[in-house]
C-alpha cells in the first residue's frame, strides 16, 4: 500500500499538510486549521488552541477533522478530558500478507475504506445508510479494546511486518493499538471480534462494488 495513502487514514498528519494549499480551502474547518497553524507558528499557542476547539465544536464533520484537531491540540500541550479521551472516531485494521498489506478502515461518520495489497481500493463516503450497521459493529468492537488499553507513546509505527495484524484505534487521547501474529490476534477475546468485524466490512465493500448488494 502506498505510504502517502496510508498516512491519510489516521488523522495525525502534520499541520502543514492539513491542508497543504490554504488557497484551495476557503471554508471551515479548513480556515480554522490554517488560522491555528498560523498562530502556532507565531508562538501564540492559546489562540491556536482556541481555533482547534472551534473545529471540535462544529457538527457533522468528517471524523478525521476531529482527529486532526486533537492531534494538533496534544502537540500544543492540551489533553482531552477523561470523559472524551476514549471517544472512538475510527478503527484501522492492517493485515500483512506475503503479497503485501490489506487495510480496512471505518470511521464514526460511517465512512469506510478498503485497500487491497495489490493497490486496488474501495472508498465508501456514505452515499447511503446500507453499511451503517456493519461499520457500527466494527466501531463497537474497537471501542471495547480502546477502553482496555493505553495510548501509544511514540510516532505511529510503519505497517506491520508479514504475518502480523494490527488494530489501530483513533481517539482524542492519541493512537491506541494492538498487534500480533494474525492467528493469535484472531483468537484473542478482544482482538478477534475486531478482526471479524473488519473482514465483514471488507466483504460488504467488495460486494457493493461488484454490484451484489
Amino acid at each position: 500500500m502506498n505510504t502517502e495513502i496510508r498516512d491519510l487514514l489516521f488523522g495525525d498528519l502534520p499541520a502543514e499538510s492539513w491542508p497543504v494549499d490554504a488557497s484551495n480551502s476557503p471554508h471551515a474547518p479548513w480556515t480554522l486549521f490554517v488560522s491555528a497553524r498560523t498562530f502556532a507558528a507565531a508562538g501564540d499557542n492559546e489562540n491556536a488552541k482556541q481555533k482547534l476547539r472551534e473545529v471540535l465544536a462544529l457538527t457533522g464533520l468528517e471524523s478525521r477533522h476531529y482527529l486532526q484537531a486533537w492531534h494538533f491540540l496534544r502537540e500544543l500541550g492540551e489533553q482531552p478530558l477523561p470523559q472524551e479521551a476514549k471517544h472512538l472516531y475510527g478503527v484501522v485494521v492492517e493485515v500483512a500478507l506475503d503479497e503485501g498489506v490489506d487495510v480496512v478502515a471505518a470511521y464514526a461518520d460511517h465512512s469506510g475504506r478498503y485497500f487491497n495489497y495489490s493497490g486496488a481500493a474501495i472508498v465508501w463516503d456514505r452515499p447511503n445508510e446500507s453499511l451503517d450497521g456493519v461499520i457500527d459493529a466494527l466501531l463497537s468492537a474497537g471501542k471495547t479494546v480502546a477502553e482496555q488499553i493505553g495510548p501509544w507513546d511514540g510516532p505511529r509505527p510503519a505497517a506491520p511486518p508479514t504475518g502480523q495484524a494490527r488494530i489501530s484505534l483513533l481517539v482524542p487521547a492519541g493512537l491506541h493499538f494492538g498487534q500480533g501474529p494474525y492467528q493469535a490476534l484472531a483468537a484473542d477475546p478482544m482482538g478477534g471480534p475486531v478482526l471479524g468485524a473488519a473482514l465483514n466490512l471488507m466483504q460488504s465493500l467488495i460486494a457493493i462494488q461488484d454490484g451484489k448488494e
